[in-house]
């Protein structure tokens, strides 16, 4: 039981994505914070750290899903399937929500204007998360990309003109925060994504929409921050000389 109590809830998270399902129950962040050890985070929030253990083990009772075969995949694999899976995804729905947030805003502004700060906190995100997956795609990506091409020719590689890889995951990380701490506020002024009474379907459509980007943002950033970056960074101490 100390073995898993001092695990990070980001590695856990990693080895079995079921266990986000407890994690998310009790409004904890398993991936820009999924630092923290499961004692650590018990103690700060007053949870019964018995309990936290007990559902653990029921959900991951269940059986395996396909995110301990992501989590296994080659990185330059795990990488492709970031950019095309969740990159795509983002890319696809920033444009369809800020037109329903315009709509909403329109339409529901005078009688809900906590819609104007929501479009306006989504509309930075949408600019911030553009500029962000444009950095991984020229940057970071290529990079992880080419030091497997170098495991498998079993050539040393030259350091890259931004020195570690840990460099750009830095800025990536703190790039992750920043969006994290943004859509606890969208969460927070949308009742955790919960439609008014005098809700149309418009509304309830969009607040479904912005909580299916949460979750995908929340699948991307603990793939990136619990799995692909330290293991590039391992893989550059095997690949760099």
């Amino acid at each position: 039981m100390d073995h898993v109590t001092e695990k990070t809830i980001g590695q856990m998270v990693a080895d079995n994505y079921r266990t986000a399902q407890v994690f998310k129950k009790h409004k904890i962040d398993f991936c820009c914070k999924g630092n923290r050890t499961l004692s650590e985070v018990a103690t700060k929030k007053g949870l019964n750290l018995e309990i936290l253990l007990q559902e653990l083990d029921t959900v991951q009772a269940h059986g395996q899903g396909d995110h301990l075969e992501v989590a296994s995949w080659p990185l330059d694999l795990l990488a492709d399937y970031i950019e095309k899976k969740h990159h795509r995804y983002v890319e696809q729905q920033i444009p369809i929500l800020n037109q329903y947030l315009d709509k909403l805003c329109r339409v529901h502004g005078d009688r809900h204007p906590e819609l104007f700060e929501i479009s306006e906190l989504f509309k930075a995100s949408g600019g911030e998360l553009a500029m962000h997956m444009k950095k991984e795609e020229l940057v970071l990506f290529p990079w992880v990309r080419k030091m497997v091409e170098g495991i498998a020719d079993r050539e040393p590689l030259v350091r890259p003109h931004f020195g570690t890889v840990r460099n750009p995951i830095q800025m990536m990380m703190k790039e992750h925060d920043h969006e994290g701490e943004r859509f606890r506020k969208i969460a927070e002024l949308t009742n955790s994504y919960t439609p008014p009474a005098d809700a149309c379907n418009t509304y309830r459509v969009t607040y479904s929409l912005l909580q299916e980007f949460e979750e995908d943002l929340h699948r991307h950033i603990h793939l990136e921050n619990n799995v692909l970056f330290p293991k590039a960074e391992t893989l550059e101490q095997q690949t760099v000389h």
